[in-house]
């Protein structure tokens, strides 16, 4: 077996597919919690692009071959010490740039404009007045479409040779620009509370760029899977095997390309959901023709976690454990070298992920198991075949494979189980308790026709326990919240409507069939400002 000694970081970055596409935009990002979303619109526009940090160095960005670029919002003031700037290769290459907030004003000062300093924060919805037959607007009805602002500073003059395309209602630079190469608008076009922005950011790959639109996942697969065949040549490859559709449709492309030198190893960790096993390894051997072992390594995940109550350092330590279950293996399976997994482009950047080839600039919003529970010493070599696609992406991947729907369209669950949902420590009588509730809820969305409408259904188990009546007497147990949400990009999700003789339904049978909780609430708080998961 070859001992890298890479960090798992380093290894996710270069081991995976270099997309052959023709045509690409890039996204510098500058910190906005949005910026991955616009990546997530353009390939929408049916246009392939990338996020690379705004400290990006001009090798980088040139190497790309990029037809335009996009610069991001951002949480910092362009008069803040420190406050990125514009790239040279922004300026050097001669492609269209947009500037969306952060961006817009970075653009506005850098060509001699006026950004002014403010103490109201502009945020929300607001009315555009759109007063330019310019393409970027192209299409869009100029009765007071609606967009999304968030934003402090404001562009109170925009620079000599720039014209203002909109402004919102109170009279403020919404949008601007050259005629030519350079155009920003103040709100963001990225969100789904902008209703133009589709529009928008369509009209400035496509019309302003000259893309012809012509990346969709389904160009992806015969690229990779001859990648996969070159990089792994003879050698074996052991692949993570969660039942999911990331490490499902990672599977089946290492398999098309290896065959038989994979062994896919499903690994009960103890954490799973009930019957969860029994179920994956049936739909396993019903669908994938490709061996697949089954590992009980619930032990070694419990004795690491107990005790442990920081979401961060559970994560951590799941994906430790999970690396050492595979490490180990290797010298069963003919010295194994390298290790594929269904990381997702999402999971890079929530994780704040490697700053060489995925942005950096973004707060880390959680930690994946699959990124940063990666050891700095890693002795298998990784494939991450996915690490540049979306969840929509991944599933149409997986249709192109011919992968049934049991694993194309089944509700995501994250690697690290149910100890991620569950705030507070990880016991074996709370996992089962969690279990239980668990598997009720989805039942009865199944039952009533519901499991598909939504797009993730979950139930969490709180820390807190309350006071209850059972019968005559006072009871002192546990609280579950139930979070279903509906979301098409995952970047994004609004929670669930569920009828509400649905919730009364399965908060009565959870209270009543499951000992140790007396009370069940229901989470209607969209993303953001909260994540899908609690933990």
């Amino acid at each position: 077996m070859s001992n890298m000694n890479v960090s798992g970081e380093r290894a996710m970055a270069f081991n995976r597919p270099s997309i052959k596409v023709n045509e690409m935009v890039v996204v510098l990002d500058y910190g906005s919690q949005y910026s991955l979303l616009i990546a997530r619109r353009l390939r929408e526009a049916g246009v392939y692009c990338e996020l690379l940090p705004a400290y990006a160095s001009a090798a980088e960005i040139t190497a790309l071959k990029p037809r335009g670029i996009v610069l991001s919002g951002g949480p910092l003031s362009v008069y803040d010490i420190g406050a990125p700037g514009l790239p040279q290769a922004v300026l050097e290459l001669e492609v269209p740039v947009l500037g969306i907030c952060y961006g817009a004003q970075l653009l506005a000062k850098h060509f001699g404009g006026d950004v002014e300093r403010s103490d109201v924060r502009e945020f929300g919805r607001a009315q555009l007045e759109v007063n330019s037959s310019s393409p970027l607007f192209a299409g869009i009805d100029s009765n007071s479409p609606i967009a999304w602002m968030s934003h402090s500073d404001h562009i109170a003059a925009v620079p000599d040779g720039f014209d203002v395309l909109a402004r919102s209602t109170d009279g403020l630079v919404a949008a601007m620009s050259d005629g030519n190469r350079f155009w920003g608008v103040q709100f963001h076009p990225e969100v789904a509370h902008t209703p133009i922005g589709s529009v928008l950011l369509a009209n400035f790959v496509r019309d302003i760029c000259g893309c012809t639109s012509t990346w969709s996942p389904s160009s992806f697969v015969d690229d990779t899977v001859l990648w996969l065949r070159e990089r792994i040549g003879k050698s074996q490859v052991i692949c993570a095997l969660s039942g999911g559709v990331d490490s499902g449709v990672t599977a089946a492309l290492v398999s098309k390309a290896v065959g038989d030198q994979l062994t896919c190893v499903f690994v009960d960790n103890g954490l799973l959901r009930q019957g969860e096993a029994e179920q994956c390894m049936s739909v396993f051997a019903k669908h994938l023709h490709m061996k697949v072992m089954r590992i009980d390594a619930s032990k070694r995940f419990m004795n690491a976690l107990e005790g442990m109550t920081d979401p961060e350092e559970k994560r951590r330590t799941i994906g430790r454990c999970f690396v050492q279950v595979f490490e180990s293996l290797a010298p069963e399976l003919g010295d194994a070298e390298f290790f594929a997994q269904g990381t997702t482009y999402p999971d890079v950047i929530e994780s704040a992920g490697d700053s060489k080839r995925h942005s950096g600039a973004a707060a880390k919003i959680k930690t994946h198991h699959n990124v940063g529970g990666l050891p700095d010493t890693l002795q298998l070599e990784l494939l991450d075949p996915l690490s540049f696609l979306f969840k929509d992406e991944v599933r149409q991947v997986g249709r192109q494979l011919g992968l049934p729907e049991e694993i194309v369209d089944r509700h995501p669950f994250p690697g690290p189980g149910l100890a991620v949902r569950m705030t507070g420590a990880v016991t074996a009588d709370r996992l089962e308790r969690l279990r239980r509730a668990d598997h009720i809820f989805i039942e009865e969305l199944q039952s009533a026709n519901l499991y598909r409408k939504s797009s993730q259904a979950l139930v969490v188990l709180l820390s807190d326990k309350t006071v209850g009546v059972l019968g005559d007497s006072r009871t002192y147990e546990d609280v579950v919240v139930l979070r279903a949400v509906d979301t098409e990009d995952w970047m994004t999700a609004d929670w669930s409507r569920l009828p509400f003789d649905f919730i009364a339904r399965v908060s009565s049978r959870i209270v009543n069939e499951v000992p140790g909780i007396n009370r069940v609430l229901y989470d209607i708080t969209s993303k953001p400002p909260a994540t899908v998961e609690w933990e």
